[in-house]
């Protein structure tokens, strides 16, 4: 498998959806953009409280939109950059997806310091515990990515969930 390198064109691109939906009010500062090669294949951010869909991260959203996209299920050929770690169940779509690889900025631990129900498992844990091939590169563009956060944080009218 060849080394996945992070591209600052498509965590910025996750970045700006993360933007949009966040003052949209359609879910929490989360932004996520899937790549096959150098093109995009989507782009998208949290829907939670506009879809009023539990399910509706990020990243669940960038899959079903590259799945439709490519006609296919297996997104092996793809990289996934998401603005913050992958939840649990984001990551264990990021694994049958059969991604290439996640690149993220913040970690779990911060949002859930903003008051998510987040559960404390990261993406490395849940890798090595369900043996996973997908590849992580955390920390990329992370000032950025914090920069979302605190806007998030400083907005007037936010729900965490």
């Amino acid at each position: 498998m060849a080394k996945i390198i992070p591209n600052k064109k498509f965590m910025r691109i996750a970045l700006s959806q993360a933007f949009q939906g966040a003052k949209k009010g359609a879910g929490g500062p989360f932004g996520c953009c899937i790549v096959k090669g150098n093109r995009v294949i989507a782009k998208t951010h949290n829907t939670v409280l506009k879809k009023k869909d539990p399910t509706a991260h990020a990243e669940i959203n960038a899959i079903v939109k590259a799945a439709k996209a490519l006609r296919k299920y297996d997104l092996s050929d793809c990289v996934l950059y998401a603005t913050t770690e992958p939840c649990p169940m984001c990551f264990s779509a990021i694994h049958w997806a059969r991604l290439q690889g996640v690149i993220y900025g913040t970690e779990i631990k911060e949002v859930a310091k903003l008051g998510f129900n987040e559960l404390s498992i990261s993406a490395a844990r849940l890798k090595k515990l369900g043996k996973s091939g997908v590849k992580i590169k955390k920390g990329f563009l992370y000032k950025e990515c914090k920069k979302l956060l605190e806007f998030w944080e400083a907005l007037p009218a936010k729900k965490a969930y």
